[in-house]
């Protein structure tokens, strides 16, 4: 996902958003089509291109050290941590 960013003048834009901090918003637009806007906090990207070939893309990722020292932190973080399945977690949320 890349980041666009919305200047002030985007009064609508800017109207949903305050919304969004307070609850997630569902837009729909004309065609039917629904899209989440949600607030996102301590959210970490991370730049690894944009290439179809899925070998190049693996590589790419491989490569970046930002992102292999901030998932070898989290590693090293959760060791001890309890972890859940999938199941386990539709269980626990209410989901089928």
């Amino acid at each position: 996902m890349k980041p666009t960013f919305i200047p002030q003048q985007e009064k609508t834009l800017n109207a949903l958003f305050q919304k969004a901090r307070r609850r997630n918003v569902i837009l729909e637009s004309a065609d039917g089509q629904r899209y989440v806007l949600a607030a996102i906090s301590n959210w970490q990207g991370f730049e690894i291109g944009d290439s179809d070939d899925f070998a190049e893309e693996v590589k790419r990722t491989a490569q970046n050290k930002e992102l292999m020292k901030f998932l070898a932190e989290r590693r090293k973080r959760s060791k001890g941590q309890p972890t859940y399945t999938a199941a386990e977690v539709r269980k626990q949320l209410g989901l089928k």
